[in-house]
C-alpha cells in the first residue's frame, strides 16, 4: 500500500509550514498565548485563508470534502507548530454537525470560517466514560431546557455555538437515552469560566442553568445520540494520534539539534554511545507512532463500528506509550533546560501530555480495545 501523500496533500503540508515558520514562530505563539484572549484573529484568518477550516466539509456547503487522511496532514503540522487556535474544537463540533445531517447552513459557515464550535462533552465525575451524562434536557413546549455542567471543554470560551451531550432518558451511565444539541455560546443561562491548561490551550467549565433551545437545535433523534457521539468522538481521537506525531516529529529534532551543539568533555554529547542509543530508541517510537496514526486516519471512517473503535482504541493506547517516551527522553537529554518555558521542547512534552489525557488516557483506550468483541477469543 502507498502511505505516500499525494500532491494536493503536500501542498496543503507546505502551505500550512511555510505559514508557522514564517509567522507562526515559538516567539509569535508565547505572544499569542500569554495575551489576554490566548488565541490570535488574524492566525485564525490565515488558517481560514488556506482552506483548513473548508478542508473537512462537503464541497456542497463549501468545502473541500478533505478524508481523514487529509486531516493527518494537517493536524501533524499543527502539532509540530505547537498552534493554539481552536482549530481542532472546530473540526470535532462539525464532524458531529455532519454525523447527525441537516446542518448544512452552520457546515457553510464553518468552512468559511465564520464559526467556532467546540463539543462540550465531559463532566466532573464522568471520567473518559463520555456516556456518564448527568446534564440533563427536559421538554418544555416546542423545545428543552438544559441544566447541568461540563468541565475542560476545549476552547469552550472562544466557540460560537456548543455540540452538548446530554441526558432525556436512560440511567446516568447508559448509552440509550443520550441527546445532542447544538447550543449558542450567548444563550441565556450559559455561564462560561475561561482558563489556561499547562499546554498553553484553553479550555472551559460550562454551566448551563435553564437554557432554553427550540427542538431544531436537536442532532439526530432524542435519545439516540450515543452513535453520533462514539463516531464523531473517535474522529478526534485519531486527529489527536495525528497531531502527537507532529509533536513527536518537532522534539526528535530539537533535541538531535540539542546534542550536536551541547558540549562536554570537550565533545558534543551526541558523540556518547549511550546518547545515540537513547534517540535510536525515540525514533523508533515515533515512527511506530506515525503508523498507528495513518492506521486510525483509514479506518476511522470504517462502517464497521467494532472495527473502528478497535482501531482507534488501539492507535490511541500506542500513541500514548510513544509519546510518553519520547517526551520523558527528550526532557532528560536536555537536562534542566528540558522543563523551562524558553524552549519549545517543554512546551512540546506538555501538549504531548495533554494529548495523552484528551478523549480517554492510554489505560481507557487498552480497556476499551479490549473490551471489544473477538478480543477474548482472538487472545
Amino acid at each position: 500500500m502507498d502511505f505516500n501523500f499525494t500532491s494536493e496533500q503536500q501542498q496543503f503540508k507546505d502551505a500550512l509550514r511555510r505559514f508557522i515558520d514564517k509567522d507562526y514562530t515559538f516567539e509569535h505563539r508565547n505572544k499569542i498565548v500569554y495575551s489576554e484572549k490566548g488565541v490570535s484573529d488574524d492566525a485564525w484568518a490565515t488558517l481560514v485563508e488556506l482552506g483548513m477550516t473548508a478542508l473537512p466539509i462537503p464541497e456542497e456547503q463549501g468545502g473541500f470534502s478533505g478524508s481523514a487522511v487529509d486531516m493527518l496532514v494537517v493536524m501533524q503540522e499543527l502539532g509540530r507548530g505547537l498552534v493554539v487556535e481552536p482549530y481542532f474544537a472546530t473540526v470535532l463540533g462539525a464532524q458531529f454537525l455532519k454525523l447527525a445531517g441537516g446542518q448544512e447552513a452552520l457546515l457553510e459557515q464553518v468552512a468559511g470560517g465564520e464559526l467556532k464550535l467546540a463539543a462540550a462533552l465531559g463532566e466532573k465525575q464522568s471520567r473518559h466514560e463520555l456516556c456518564d451524562v448527568a446534564t440533563t434536557a427536559k421538554a418544555d413546549g416546542d423545545g428543552y431546557v438544559i441544566n447541568g455542567a461540563k468541565t475542560v471543554v476545549i476552547h469552550g470560551a472562544q466557540a460560537d455555538k456548543l455540540i452538548v451531550s446530554v441526558r432525556t432518558g436512560g440511567e446516568q451511565r447508559a448509552e440509550d437515552g443520550i441527546s445532542l444539541f447544538v447550543v449558542p455560546a450567548d444563550a441565556a443561562g450559559v455561564t462560561r469560566r475561561d482558563y489556561r491548561t499547562i499546554d498553553c490551550q484553553r479550555a472551559a467549565d460550562i454551566a448551563f442553568s435553564n437554557v432554553r433551545v427550540p427542538a431544531s437545535a436537536l442532532l439526530g433523534k432524542a435519545g439516540a445520540g450515543w452513535d453520533i457521539l462514539d463516531a464523531a468522538v473517535d474522529y478526534g481521537r485519531a486527529l489527536l494520534c495525528a497531531e502527537a506525531v507532529g509533536a513527536m516529529d518537532a522534539l526528535n529534532a530539537a533535541t538531535l539539534e540539542y546534542l550536536k551543539t551541547r558540549q562536554q568533555f570537550g565533545v558534543p554529547i551526541g558523540k556518547f554511545q549511550a546518547l545515540q542509543h537513547r534517540m535510536a530508541d525515540m525514533f523508533m517510537q515515533a515512527e511506530q507512532a506515525r503508523s498507528m496514526a495513518t492506521l486510525a486516519a483509514v479506518k476511522v471512517s470504517s462502517s464497521d463500528a467494532q472495527e473502528r473503535r478497535r482501531t482507534i482504541s488501539g492507535a490511541k493506547a500506542r500513541i500514548g506509550q510513544a509519546l510518553k517516551f519520547v517526551g520523558q527522553q527528550a526532557v532528560q537529554l536536555h537536562g534542566g533546560m528540558g522543563v523551562t518555558n524558553e524552549l519549545p521542547a517543554a512546551h512540546h512534552f506538555k501538549r504531548l501530555t495533554m494529548i495523552e489525557l484528551t478523549l480517554g488516557d492510554t489505560d481507557h483506550h487498552l480497556g476499551r480495545f479490549t473490551a471489544q468483541p473477538g478480543f477474548k477469543e482472538a487472545a
